[in-house]
């Protein structure tokens, strides 16, 4: 497997665990009978200012990740791996790593910057593929 792919499906297991620390204590806040329900009504609580970060910074993963998959696709079909779209993968997956309690924190401004090295690297994956 090339680390992009290692990366790729490290970062799954990441949108796993986010899963998990959102779902946990958005079960608790809410109530199993409203989280299990079809969820025709919003709340009629509001999950606590944590739990509510935790569920978008879940949410901005799924969003990175769509591009992040398509750049490891790319990189990987296309037989480009190279030492800069390696580095960018396993910068990728530190990135959202600290992005889970950056945002939960509210490190502010520096959430946005871990969130744009992310992108960036991304991006430079999806670059030196085409070159």
């Amino acid at each position: 497997m090339t680390p992009e792919l290692t990366a790729l499906a490290l970062a799954g297991l990441l949108q796993a665990l986010q899963y998990a620390l959102f779902a946990i204590p958005a079960n608790r806040e809410l109530g199993v009978g409203y989280t299990s329900s079809a969820r025709d009504r919003p709340p009629s609580r509001q999950l606590s200012l944590i739990t509510a970060r935790l569920q978008r910074a879940l949410n901005n993963h799924f969003e990175a990740l769509i591009l992040f998959t398509l750049a490891v696709v790319v990189v990987t079909l296309g037989n480009q791996s190279t030492e800069v779209t390696r580095h960018a993968a396993w910068t990728y997956l530190a990135a959202r790593l600290l992005y889970v309690p950056a945002y939960a924190f509210g490190w502010r401004p520096w959430r946005s910057a871990i969130w744009a090295v992310g992108f960036l690297a991304t991006l430079i994956m999806l670059v030196a593929a085409l070159i």
